[in-house]
């Protein structure tokens, strides 16, 4: 951006109104509103099959996104100092979630994995929750103990334990796909404060070693990578999942089959408007969707990072490890996502951020989101860094 169009933002001209970033808020209603269409299309013939009303998912994601906006408003409202003070209770609050959802009568199960807590008309998956509270401690930990954490062995592998620990509550759920997740994002928030390579090559090459230990010493896991390295191997049993997605992926062509017009989704295609939402959008709007859903993705995390970037050089420390860890976060699980729908990935069983159904992951990635904008309004009216013309304007 030119000298033109940048200045600084002084204290005596500073935004008294909500500074929002439209690079954020925008790439985030697109996929708000593309995943109710896309959660409409995938779910309308199992809704109607077993439940008798074609539009009862799209009506329940609805209220969700509701439910979630309001999480958004909720995060943008509260000062981030908050956060970073309770940020002890927030690591005792996400261990215990992780546990009530183990606990017999408490957890539910559904597919062999017991991930969710009842809440009425609802089933909450813990692990989204603890996932970002447990991030959240992270940042303030990174702050707090800054230089403990990039001179000391020690200092650094106080936080590595706590997410082990977590990693441990999670696949005894068992959820492989979001233990992988919050420890790849851990750590690079741990990089990204100033620890040292050397020390971050240990627990690294640990958890690789004891990730691929798990994938192969579990029967059900070997089979999904089995499957994964040749799912026309068995493509009605192991491989179906897989040879399913490829197939309704590889029918949407350039510009796809056109809307409503997916035939996997009918009979075919299991999880269509959940974990393989993205597969059908495929089907039915070709490459042009599948670019559109990526960049799109592409604007919302690189913006995220610039925004901890912006936090950063005005010296909120918290603030900035914790919007790149919203960013890092979202980028991980939709490129995992994405990458199970089209084979690069083995079946993880992660929704897509903004566009898969499910109340939970809505609730949470919006809440957060919301604490992403609040990051940028500190930054904005702080007077530390350069502003746009447009925000100092309002």
């Amino acid at each position: 951006m030119s000298a033109a169009t940048m200045a600084y933002a002084r204290s005596s001209g500073r935004p008294r109104r909500l500074v929002l970033d439209p690079w954020v808020a925008g790439p985030v209603l697109a996929l708000l509103l593309l995943g109710l269409v896309m959660v409409a299309s995938a779910s309308i013939g199992i809704s109607d099959r077993e439940l008798g009303e074609p539009f009862y998912y799209l009506q329940r994601q609805s209220v969700f996104v509701a439910l979630g906006l309001v999480a958004a408003l909720v995060g943008v409202t509260i000062p981030t100092q908050f956060w970073e003070q309770q940020s002890i209770w927030l690591l005792v609050g996400a261990f215990v979630l992780l546990i009530l959802v183990l606990t017999p009568g408490l957890g539910h199960e559904v597919n062999g994995s017991t991930r969710w807590i009842r809440l009425g008309v609802m089933n909450f998956q813990a692990s989204e929750l603890a996932r970002v509270m447990l991030l959240t401690w992270i940042a303030s930990f990174a702050v707090r103990r800054a230089d403990e954490l990039r001179r000391d062995f020690k200092g650094f592998m106080k936080p590595v334990g706590v997410l082990c620990a977590a990693m441990v509550l999670l696949l005894a759920e068992p959820d492989f796909g979001a233990a992988t997740v919050l420890m790849a994002t851990g750590l690079a928030v741990l990089f990204l404060a100033g620890v040292r390579l050397r020390h971050l090559a240990v627990p690294l090459a640990l958890g690789i070693g004891g990730m691929v230990l798990l994938a192969i010493s579990s029967n059900y896991r070997l089979r999904r990578i089995k499957a994964f390295l040749d799912p026309w191997a068995d493509p009605y049993d192991s491989g179906f999942q897989l040879t399913q997605s490829l197939i309704a992926i590889g029918r949407g062509e350039w510009l796809g089959v056109g809307l409503g017009s997916s035939v996997q989704k009918l009979f075919y295609l299991p999880e269509a408007h959940t974990d393989f939402v993205f597969a059908v959008m495929a089907e039915e709007f070709g490459l042009a969707g599948v670019v559109l859903v990526i960049g799109l993705f592409v604007v919302l995390v690189g913006r995220a990072l610039k925004v901890g970037r912006n936090a950063a050089e005005a010296g909120f420390e918290f603030q900035s490890y914790l919007a790149s860890a919203i960013g890092i976060w979202l980028g991980l699980q939709a490129f995992v996502n994405i990458g199970v729908n089209m084979g690069l990935l083995p079946t993880k069983g992660l929704t897509l951020p903004l566009f898969s159904y499910g109340g939970s992951s809505m609730l949470v990635t919006l809440g957060w989101l919301g604490v992403l904008l609040r990051i940028h309004h500190e930054t904005a009216v702080s007077g530390r860094v350069v502003m746009p013309r447009e925000a100092r304007r309002q």
